[in-house]
C-alpha cells in the first residue's frame, strides 16, 4: 500500500499544473494581440498568476515538521534518563569518536623516533647491562628488565648490532648467556652473530663505521663525538648532558627514557 502523499508534496503538484496553466494562459496571451483579449481572460491570468505566488510564498513559511524518534526505552527508562545534549548531534559524536586519536602504542613509539631507520648499533655496558665497566662483566652480566621490551620493538622494525669492548672470552659468554636467558633472541630479529665484541674502544668505534646504521647509542662522549660526521642520527644515553653536541646528537638518561617507556 503506497504511503500517502504529505500536504507539501501536495502544493508542490498544485503549483505545477497552475504554472502549466499559466504558461499556457500566456503563450496564447503572445499569440493573440492585445485588442483582442477580454477584460474576462485578462483577468483569469492575473488572478492566477496572484494564487501561485500567494501559494509558494506560504509553502517557505511553513515550519518543517520533525519525525518522532524511534522509541527504543521503556518508559520507566525514559523518565530517569537524563535529557540529551543538544549542541551536538549523534552524527557529530560518531565523526568525534572516529577521529579522536589513540594513544599510540611501544612499536609507534619507536619507528617515529627512530624517523623510520633501518639499522641501529648499540653498545652494551650502560645501556642494556647493569653493568658499567668491562671488570664488572668477568664478574657478572645482568641484562636491565625495563630495557627488554623496547630491544624486541627496534628489533621488528630495524636490523639491530649489539657491540662491547671485554677483556676475555668468559666475559664474551656471560653476556650472551644474560641476553639469552633475557629472552632477547626468542623475537627472532637479533640472533648470536649480531652481537659483536671487541678490546679496544676503537675497535667499537669501527664496527659502527663499517656497518654505517641510522643510528648508533653509546654513553661514550668521546666516541659519539668522533661519529657525528659518519652517523644519521646518535643517542647519548648519559645521566648528564654533555655541554655541547652535534646537532645530530639526541641526549636521554637512559633508552626507555628516550622512547617514552620510563
Amino acid at each position: 500500500m503506497a504511503e500517502s502523499s504529505s500536504p507539501t508534496e501536495e502544493i508542490g503538484r498544485l503549483i505545477k499544473r497552475l504554472s502549466g496553466y499559466v504558461a499556457f494562459k500566456m503563450s496564447g496571451l503572445f499569440s493573440t494581440p492585445i485588442r483582442n483579449l477580454d477584460s474576462r481572460s485578462i483577468g483569469a491570468i492575473a488572478g492566477l498568476a496572484i494564487a501561485v505566488i500567494f501559494t509558494w510564498r506560504a509553502i517557505r513559511r511553513q515550519p518543517e515538521r520533525r519525525r518522532p524518534k524511534r522509541r527504543l526505552q521503556s518508559d520507566h527508562e525514559t523518565s530517569t534518563a537524563p535529557s540529551p545534549d543538544v549542541s551536538s548531534s549523534p552524527h557529530e559524536d560518531v565523526v568525534d569518536q572516529f577521529f579522536q586519536p589513540g594513544k599510540p602504542t611501544l612499536g609507534q613509539i619507536v619507528r617515529q623516533r627512530l624517523s623510520e631507520g633501518r639499522k641501529v648499533t648499540c653498545r652494551l655496558l650502560g645501556v642494556i647491562l647493569e653493568e658499567s665497566s668491562p671488570e664488572e662483566l668477568q664478574k657478572q652480566a645482568t641484562v636491565r628488565s625495563s630495557v627488554v621490551e623496547v630491544l624486541l620493538e627496534i628489533t621488528k622494525c630495524c636490523d639491530l648490532y649489539l657491540m662491547e669492548r671485554v677483556l676475555d672470552d668468559e666475559s664474551e659468554a656471560k653476556v650472551l648467556q644474560a641476553l639469552e636467558t633475557a629472552g632477547i633472541f626468542t623475537s627472532g630479529g637479533l640472533v648470536k652473530d649480531k652481537v659483536l665484541f671487541c678490546s679496544t674502544e676503537i675497535g667499537r668505534t669501527s664496527f659502527v663505521r663499517q656497518l654505517e646504521p641510522d643510528w648508533h647509542i653509546d654513553t661514550n662522549p668521546e666516541i659519539s663525538t668522533q661519529l657525528a660526521r659518519f652517523i644519521k642520527f646518535q643517542l647519548h644515553v648519559s645521566a648528564a648532558k654533555p655541554e655541547r653536541t652535534a646537532p645530530n646528537v639526541f641526549t636521554s638518561q637512559s633508552i626507555e627514557e628516550f622512547f617514552g617507556c620510563a
